[in-house]
């Protein structure tokens, strides 16, 4: 029983540690400079694909280009 416990609660941290991310992914698109199809487009990919949104966003979306107005979260 013991045993259960300790995976839900990995797994709940885990989803919480996602879900952050996906906030912050979805702060920074909105904040950005990106033309609303920009936007719109990584913020959907974003939820409704949360870790490899995440994954992609940080790889290939050019942050520093398209964040010049403020200094990037993470």
């Amino acid at each position: 029983m013991g045993h259960n416990t300790m995976l839900s609660t990995g797994g709940g941290i885990v989803g919480l540690l996602i879900l952050i991310f996906d906030l912050i992914v979805i702060f920074e698109v909105f904040n950005s400079n990106r033309t609303i199809s920009g936007k719109l487009g990584w913020s959907l990919l974003v939820f409704f694909f949360p870790v490899i949104g995440i994954i992609l966003y940080f790889l290939f979306s050019n942050r520093t280009q398209h964040n010049s107005r403020y200094e990037a979260l993470v």
